[in-house]
């Protein structure tokens, strides 16, 4: 006989089903935590022994290459981390002191902050419900309704200032409405630069994340699919812009054999070689990592098939994602309960956090330009992120 008894939607209902999708866990779940294997061992004793530890060494020449060969970009190059590379595409895509560039409000700090460093001034546009990408139809609704193409380039008609650049954040790993972003931005003169921080190895249409644009960056943090410890890439398919970007990047030195010189202001962002040697050794096992994380995605969807006020989120169509990162959506009865869920799920053993909260609301970014970000808003209102390492056993 089927019981009638009802089930009271709280955060005990939801900490409950973590718990037996993930064997009640007697130890700490983290969020995301890396995979190691004998090859990280003996790629930094082999990079220890050779002694080329910082920036040069052919680790971080061939963690290049490898790099371009996955992402079929024709440029790759390896730096300090993913807001480094963010902020040289910038700079590159001619970004000047009080130029605007249009940037989500949901994304990590560091996307801002690469635009801050630059002197230039994020303008904030909203996220659509799918993806959490820029929305396409309020991004062009804005900019027909505020901007004019003036001497090639996009005029914001309120601020009186241009609009140079956009960054198109893929959010955990699930690729943004890309196509329909391509052709906006070139409609209005922006160059794109592709947040790819949290998307390596996830694709669009067959073609990797990070190369749809003028740039994109991919982060290997400690909480990434494949991490150096500390890392990023810059990706272009121009030869003349990688050259730059290289140049760049290790202090603007020219090539002597014993003489320093430099011929402008330049950067100390080159990757160091012993953290590229722990990234060769991590994308050794790339293929399988992702294997493992979409089964991690299948599983957990089969654990709230059922439910009308928890879905799991999945990757949009067109696109192959990572699953970097596994996100619950809450509903409408259950969005008020999100930080009781995530406070039990941590006491539960069960990592959890909340999506970054708004950038537009943070005090210091508050007066900057924004749209209606009503989107945004709702986005952080109800999801949570849940365990996602890929070594994660989930009950079958």
């Amino acid at each position: 006989m089927k019981s009638t008894r009802k089930v009271i939607l709280n955060s005990d209902y939801v900490v409950d089903k973590l718990c037996r999708a993930l064997n009640y866990p007697q130890k700490f779940l983290p969020l995301h935590e890396p995979t190691f294997s004998k090859y990280e061992k003996l790629f930094l004793n082999l990079c220890l022994k050779e002694g080329y530890v910082s920036s040069v060494g052919r680790f971080v020449n061939e963690f290049e290459k490898k790099i371009k060969n996955l992402t079929r970009s024709k440029h790759a190059i390896a730096v300090v981390n993913g807001t480094s590379a963010l902020q040289i595409a910038l700079k590159l895509s001619n970004v000047k002191v009080n130029d605007e560039v249009l940037v989500p409000s949901i994304t990590f700090i560091g996307t801002v902050n690469s635009i801050i460093y630059n002197n230039a001034i994020p303008n904030f546009v909203d996220s659509e419900l799918n993806s959490f990408g820029i929305d396409p139809f309020k991004l062009e609704k804005y900019l027909q309704n505020n901007c004019v193409i003036k001497k090639n380039l996009c005029f914001n008609k309120k601020t009186k200032r241009f609009i140079k650049a956009i960054i198109i954040v893929h959010v955990f790993g699930h690729s943004a409405e890309i196509s329909q972003l391509k052709r906006i931005s070139k409609r209005y003169r922006l160059k794109i630069i592709e947040d790819a921080a949290e998307a390596l190895g996830s694709f669009y249409k067959k073609k990797h994340l990070g190369t749809f644009g003028d740039f994109g960056i991919i982060s290997f943090n400690g909480n990434k699919t494949i991490t150096t410890g500390g890392g990023g890439v810059l990706l272009t398919n121009s030869k003349y812009l990688a050259k730059r970007a290289k140049h760049l990047t290790t202090t603007a030195k020219l090539v002597h054999k014993w003489e320093y010189i430099f011929d402008e202001t330049g950067y100390n962002f080159r990757l160091p070689n012993i953290n590229a040697a722990l990234g060769l050794a991590q994308l050794k096992k790339l293929k399988k990592m992702i294997s493992n994380k979409r089964k991690i995605f299948r599983n957990y969807k089969k654990h709230f098939k059922d439910d009308k006020e928890i879905k799991i989120l999945q990757e949009p169509r067109n696109c192959k994602s990572n699953y970097w990162l596994q996100t619950i959506v809450l509903g409408n009865k259950l969005k008020k309960d999100k930080n009781s869920i995530i406070k039990k799920g941590n006491l539960s053993n069960i990592g959890m956090r909340p999506c970054w909260k708004p950038l537009h609301t943070l005090k210091h970014l508050k007066k900057y330009p924004k749209m209606n970000l009503n989107n945004a808003e709702e986005i952080y209102e109800r999801i949570i992120n849940i365990p996602s390492s890929s070594h994660l056993k989930l009950n079958d």
